[in-house]
């Protein structure tokens, strides 16, 4: 089973681009969105972290089920759903602000015993170190997961606007980092996070970490840049007949290079570092047919197996 850990939450959308626009309530989260893509994509996929049993949570629990997702935290919680509050600039790029509720509503025991006792990936998602006392509690499961045989990967997806502590932030980043053997980034969360660095070797130094093997950076409109310490590859964007917005874009992208990564049997340590440049081109060409299906609606709503296909099938 792959399994997504982390956030999940309702982006509250402006309905126009009118300044006093209403908002309309999406389900999102980052590892939630990605717990959804990867389903979609036909892998069987477990999601950890608590749903509230708010009118909010009844939004996020039927898309789960609907993409065939397993929930694994079982029992419903009372404290009100996270919300993110969303807007857009004039390239119809997200920016976020975000009120924390039911994504921590998580005790260790809970999250531990909900883990399955069998993991090939288990990915962390980017609220994990923002808080110590939450960082703690996900690194005990990511070592759980290790434990489990699971490959780790980790979107950083920095939220800077949550981050009151950024020394403590970058430590417990640092943390789970080192645990990680695939690693996804935007070049947005590179220039926080190393604004004095070149993409490139930003990703050397990632690389230079105890397990990394493969980085994988998005540049928006400028698509995706593949690193290994042999190889390196890019791809273009795929743009949609009609487009959306990029709500989600990244996580599908994010779960469409761990699905082909998982069907081509190298989502395993050892193996993600011998990729050569040619198949990590295909393994970042797919991830961008995913995200660009993704943005061919509003919000997130990752594509199907069988729509990412018939692209694939089209582009040739």
């Amino acid at each position: 089973m792959f399994v997504v850990g982390g956030e999940s939450l309702v982006d509250l959308v402006p309905a126009s681009n009118a300044p006093d626009a209403p908002r309309e309530a999406l389900p999102g989260g980052s590892p939630f969105n990605c717990a959804i893509a990867l389903s979609r994509l036909g892998n069987r996929t477990g999601f950890l972290c608590p749903i509230s049993t708010d009118e909010y949570g009844e939004l996020l629990w039927g898309p789960l089920q609907q993409a065939g997702v397993e929930v694994l935290l079982k029992e419903r919680v009372a404290t009100p759903t996270t919300k993110a509050i969303v807007s857009f600039n004039e390239k119809m790029q997200a920016s976020y602000v975000f009120e924390r509720g039911a994504d921590r509503a998580f005790t260790r025991d809970g999250l531990l015993a909900a883990l399955p006792h069998s993991v090939e990936l288990y990915q962390i998602g980017g609220f994990c170190p923002i808080r110590a006392d939450d960082a703690a509690i996900w690194m005990d499961v990511v070592e759980a997961a290790i434990g489990r045989g699971a490959t780790i990967s980790m979107d950083i997806n920095v939220r800077d606007k949550l981050v009151d502590d950024e020394a403590g932030y970058r430590a417990r980043l640092s943390s789970f980092l080192d645990k990680a053997h695939l690693i996804k980034l935007s070049d947005e969360d590179q220039a926080w996070l190393a604004p004095d660095m070149s993409m490139e070797d930003y990703a050397s130094e990632l690389l230079e970490r105890p397990h990394c093997e493969l980085v994988v950076v998005t540049r928006g409109e400028l698509g995706s840049r593949g690193f290994s310490r042999t190889a390196d590859a890019q791809a273009a964007i795929y743009a949609p007949p009609i487009f959306g917005d990029t709500v989600g874009a990244g996580d599908s992208l994010m779960a469409g290079i761990l699905t082909w990564l998982g069907e081509t049997g190298v989502l395993k340590p050892g193996r993600l570092g011998a990729l050569e440049s040619a198949d990590l081109e295909k393994t970042l060409r797919f991830g961008a047919v995913v995200a660009g299906l993704n943005c061919g609606q509003k919000g997130c709503k990752p594509p199907s197996r069988a729509e990412v296909d018939a692209v694939l099938r089209d582009l040739g």
